[in-house]
Formats: C-alpha cells, sequence, structure tokens
C-alpha cells in the first residue's frame, strides 16, 4: 500500500523553524521527484519546493527561494522540508507527492499524495 505521511509541522513564531518530514512506503523513493506543496485556507495550492530523485536538484517558488531547503535520504524513505525564517503568509496545510519526472517549476503529474501537516505561523 503507497503511502505518503507528513509530520513536523506545528504552531510556530514569525522568524522561526520548522523541519517537515515526508515518510513514504509502498513504493522505492529511489524513483522518484518529491515534491512539497501547500494549500492556505481560500487559496489555491501552489507547489512550494520539488527535488529529483537522487537528491542532485532541487526548485523552489521565488516566494520561499533562500528560506526553505529541501533534501532527501532515500536509504529512509524520507524527503525533508527545512523550513526557516517563517512568515505568517507561509501558514497553510502542506503536502508531500510523488512524481516520475521532475520540472522546474515543480509541474507534472504527481501521482501519490500525503494527507498533508498543518503549519501555522503567528505571534
Amino acid at each position: 500500500q503507497v503511502q505518503l505521511v507528513e509530520s513536523g509541522g506545528g504552531l510556530v513564531q514569525p522568524g522561526g523553524s520548522l523541519r517537515l518530514s515526508c515518510v513514504v512506503s509502498g513504493f522505492s523513493l529511489n524513483y522518484y521527484v518529491i515534491g512539497w506543496f501547500r494549500q492556505a485556507p481560500g487559496k489555491e495550492r501552489e507547489a512550494v519546493s520539488c527535488i529529483s530523485s537522487s537528491g542532485g536538484s532541487s526548485y523552489y517558488a521565488n516566494s520561499v527561494k533562500g528560506r526553505f531547503t529541501s533534501s532527501r535520504d532515500n536509504a529512509k524513505n524520507t524527503v525533508y522540508l527545512q523550513m526557516n525564517s517563517l512568515k505568517p503568509e507561509d501558514t497553510a496545510v502542506y503536502y508531500c507527492a510523488a512524481s516520475s519526472r521532475l520540472y522546474n517549476d515543480c509541474g507534472g503529474e504527481y501521482i501519490y499524495w500525503g494527507r498533508g501537516t498543518q503549519v501555522t505561523v503567528s505571534s
């Protein structure tokens, strides 16, 4: 059974940090691009970051560039999103998803999705 499970979300003050994890099972992480997406209330889902299957390439939305970093440990079936200098506008549900191809805008078809983890940035 394919599963992607996000964790690490929570409430943090502006300027703080969180690290999200995405643990996958039921398929080999070695062959998949992992994207991070977020959806705020009343807004469309947007791509935040994506990382190649090897971890050698990654892309970021302009809104998070320089603050967020994707990484992965295929041996642990886990992908991470380190989020620093968090802003209230980063508040959203964050999802990880798997795709077979990497595009530089993190587009394309993502075939497996997690259920999301809430990130709230507020003082």
